[in-house]
């Protein structure tokens, strides 16, 4: 009988041990767009950080990418929503945590690995307070077939001047469209085309800030001339790229018959696996040797706290891991072309991934210059200038009219703080 009574209490012990261990175990949920990425944070990145936190267990939980906006909102305002959201760039993040549905994170461990550019898609305007740690960013550049480029015997052009005159080549040699891009879905002529090669006119930063405080117009020669160079696309671009949609143009790349590709590097992983041919890359040609480069790497995903998470000091020590070099190390690697925003830098598995990322240390870093402050009101900006770079390609409206539309629609409704 002792024996059993002893047994009996044993058990107990064992059983409230288990179950004072399963009180201490804290539960997240992440909520994301990308649902592209669940068994990479299945696989790859939950174990990671649960190896290291035992008593934290994390759920990705994403919903298609159409519907993240209104549906992660309506949770958040009806107290649902996860610990954890993964952010959007710039506004819409903003506005979250304008209602007080994002927490600060100024002191967050983690937070000195990123630099203002890096935080600034989730920073307020007057640079107070970051809300998100920032995770990932998409660089700008072109993408090219390699055994073309040894097929017409030309080389990497570093200049503008050589870049067309590498158009003109595949143009002479016919058996390839020089350059894959259709201007139906007009995005592409902006996003691949002038927010690619503009950072090199405006002066990246410099003159994103300064449109911003108003002290540059989109009138001005450094905001007209790079549609002036968009213009000069038009000969190479194939028969019929004014109906080209962007699918399209990747199944013209992807498939050997076109040279060079205007791309963003989230580009790299599809393209890796559907393409049978080697690849490279090249950072927007500059004007003329010997100029500083400029890039657009442009800020595309982050991570807040749900300001009403039940659960907010274990949602800021996955915050913190998030901050570390460890996980940007694991992000941009098992995401190839998501580059990392941490100050620590990350070397690549992938050569495609790296050669994009290499451009950091030679060329000065910029986002597109539509999509903070200037690009809230109506006429959208983005949108505005989704149209105009395509109607300058296709060769229906001037650089100068480009500008000028531009600025009329900025004008209407930016008044730049003073």
């Amino acid at each position: 009988m002792t024996r059993i009574l002893t047994g009996m209490l044993m058990a107990g012990t064992v059983l409230a041990s288990a179950g004072a261990a399963s009180a201490q175990e804290t539960q997240l949920t992440i909520e994301s767009w990308r649902n592209d990425d669940l068994p990479i944070w299945q696989e790859k990145i939950i174990p990671a950080f649960e190896a290291k936190h035992p008593n934290i267990k994390v759920t990705f939980a994403p919903m298609a990418p159409t519907e993240y906006n209104s549906a992660v909102n309506a949770k958040l305002e009806a107290g649902t929503a996860g610990d954890l959201i993964t952010c959007r760039p710039f506004d819409l993040s903003l506005a979250m945590f304008e209602k007080g549905q994002l927490a600060a994170l100024n002191d967050l461990p983690g937070m000195e690995n990123f630099s203002d550019v890096a935080k600034s898609a989730w920073t307020t305007d007057d640079g107070a307070t970051t809300f998100c740690v920032p995770m990932a960013s998409v660089i700008h550049g072109f993408i090219y077939n390699k055994a073309a480029f040894e097929e017409v015997g030309v080389e990497v052009p570093k200049t503008e001047e050589e870049f067309f005159a590498v158009l003109e080549k595949f143009k002479e040699d016919g058996n390839y469209v020089p350059m894959a891009m259709g201007t139906k879905d007009q995005w592409e002529a902006a996003t691949m085309g002038y927010y690619n090669i503009g950072p090199n006119y405006w002066k990246g930063e410099e003159g994103r800030k300064a449109l911003i405080a108003g002290t540059q117009k989109l009138t001005d020669p450094q905001w007209v001339e790079p549609y002036g160079t968009l213009a000069k696309w038009k000969d190479y671009l194939g028969d019929g790229f004014e109906a080209q949609t962007y699918p399209d143009s990747q199944n013209l790349f992807t498939l050997g018959r076109a040279a060079i590709y205007p791309a963003g590097s989230w580009e790299i992983a599809p393209f890796k696996s559907q393409a049978d041919f080697e690849m490279g890359a090249f950072p927007p040609p500059v004007k003329a040797e010997g100029d500083k480069c400029y890039i657009s790497d442009h800020n595309d995903i982050g991570i807040g706290l749900n300001a009403k998470s039940a659960n907010a000091e274990a949602a800021k020590t996955f915050l913190s891991w998030v901050a570390s070099p460890e996980f940007a190390d694991l992000y941009a690697n098992s995401a190839p072309g998501f580059f990392s925003l941490n100050s620590n830098p990350v070397t690549m598995q992938d050569e495609l991934a790296q050669e994009f990322v290499s451009w950091r240390e030679n060329c000065e870093t910029t986002i597109r210059p539509s999509a903070a402050i200037v690009g809230r009101g109506d006429p959208n900006l983005d949108l505005e200038m989704w149209r105009v770079s395509a109607n300058v390609i296709n060769g229906t409206m001037t650089p100068e009219q480009a500008g000028e539309e531009t600025q009329k629609g900025l004008d209407s409704w930016y008044k730049p703080k003073q």
